[in-house]
């Protein structure tokens, strides 16, 4: 079946691909692999972004005038009240270099070891590693498959909170990895349930920009007073215009008390956002949209062929077609295979991510990233049904590429 392709997003060379020093590509071709793990996208910088960092690079990069804060947070609060119509207050905004570190702080001011808090699982696994090393203890909000979706197990929740009295919930939503984007309902029984045990949610929205129709992002400090009061939201340009390596991320304080905590530390003991991060980001935010809107169409072609593909050639695997994110969660348990990750490894030559760095439960389970071009995703998804496929019992040839470093 032909696909419309995209100029700028279809064109990419593997060659060149290969040759980047960053981590997605570099460990992979180190291995004779493919690509298809951790969640940065294989385009190029967007236009827009590429020549307002030049024109800095060649005016100025000393140091910043930023004596009241970036003006991040006055366009973050902007963004917001555009395109979802919650209006944030810019003086809440904070500047951190990225989630994980945002993340970190927020339970360091609100958390004391031993101290529980909850996380849907599957989850990011940096997050429920930092979790486990700041002596804090993993309740589980897990997900279960339903047959037609994802879906949040409201009921073990709440008695899970109300057992073991958390301090804080981490939701990601849009989630990682599942890709689901949770209705206004599931955020206000969430919302509930917050308000009635009193937790500090850190809502963790850095997909929002990355959602399908006809789902839509809801900020979860949106649904009304309480809730804007007990939430942190943390957000980043990183992941809808793939811009992880500037470390440039935005933290708004719905809580009175844990912001003039923060604000009470030293400053700069946490860090603090580099001048090509936050231009960028600017440039994303302001100039950004078109290309984005350009991505979201390849995104949305990608994510059903890759619906399609594995109901065709492994339609024993459970999985279901992402809301949002360029991730799709597979449960390859039915396939009956002890470690899928390491066989698609193997077998099918492709570096993808899944297993219990994700939570407990999850070892059967592969996570793809089709964030590429149509032509590597058709070898990505080759790779990948041959290897968790009948017949396949003879690891791949290493993936050979020239090695221009």
């Amino acid at each position: 079946m032909s696909r419309i392709s995209f100029p700028g997003f279809d064109d990419l060379d593997i060659a060149e691909l290969s040759a980047r020093a960053g981590a997605k590509w570099a460990r992979a071709v180190d291995e004779g692999l493919l690509p298809a793990w951790v969640a940065d996208m294989d385009f190029p910088v967007a236009p827009v972004i590429r020549s307002a960092l030049h024109e800095q690079i060649e005016t100025d990069l000393g140091y910043p005038n930023w004596v009241h804060g970036t003006p991040l947070r006055e366009e973050f609060a902007a963004r917001m009240r555009d395109r979802y119509g919650w209006e944030p207050d810019p003086g809440s905004v904070r500047e951190q270099t990225d989630l994980i570190q945002a993340l970190q702080l927020i339970l360091h001011l609100s958390t004391r070891r031993g101290d529980s808090v909850v996380v849907q699982t599957p989850n990011y696994p940096p997050f429920l590693a930092s979790i486990r090393r700041m002596g804090l203890q993993q309740l589980d909000f897990p997900f279960v498959d339903r047959g037609d979706g994802w879906v949040l197990d409201m009921e073990a929740f709440e008695q899970r909170v109300a057992r073991h009295r958390p301090r804080v919930l981490v939701l990601v939503n849009p989630h990682n990895p599942t890709g689901r984007v949770h209705t206004r309902a599931e955020l206000e029984q969430i919302a509930d349930i917050a308000e009635r045990f009193d937790l500090l949610v850190v809502s963790d929205e850095i997909h929002a920009e990355l959602v399908y129709e006809p789902h839509v992002h809801i900020p979860f400090a949106s649904l009304g007073p309480d809730a804007a009061k007990r939430t942190v939201t943390i957000t980043s340009a990183g992941k809808s215009f793939n811009l992880a390596g500037l470390r440039c991320a935005v933290v708004h304080y719905g809580s009175e008390r844990l912001l003039r905590r923060r604000d009470a530390e030293p400053f700069d003991l946490y860090g603090a956002v580099s001048v090509p991060g936050v231009i960028a980001t600017l440039a994303a935010w302001r100039h950004g949209d078109a290309w984005q809107r350009d991505l979201m169409q390849v995104l949305e072609r990608n994510r059903r062929h890759v619906d399609a593909v594995l109901r065709e050639r492994i339609p024993a695997a459970r999985h279901h077609l992402p809301e949002g994110t360029y991730l799709t969660w597979i449960d390859a348990g039915p396939l009956g295979f002890d470690d899928p990750v390491e066989r698609v490894r193997e077998r099918g030559g492709i570096l993808v991510e899944g297993g219990l760095r994700f939570g407990s439960g999850c070892r059967n389970y592969v996570r793809i990233n089709f964030a590429t071009s149509a032509e590597l995703l058709d070898m990505i998804l080759e790779g990948v049904t041959s290897a968790l496929g009948s017949g396949a019992d003879v690891p791949a040839a290493p993936f050979a590429v020239p090695r221009a470093r």
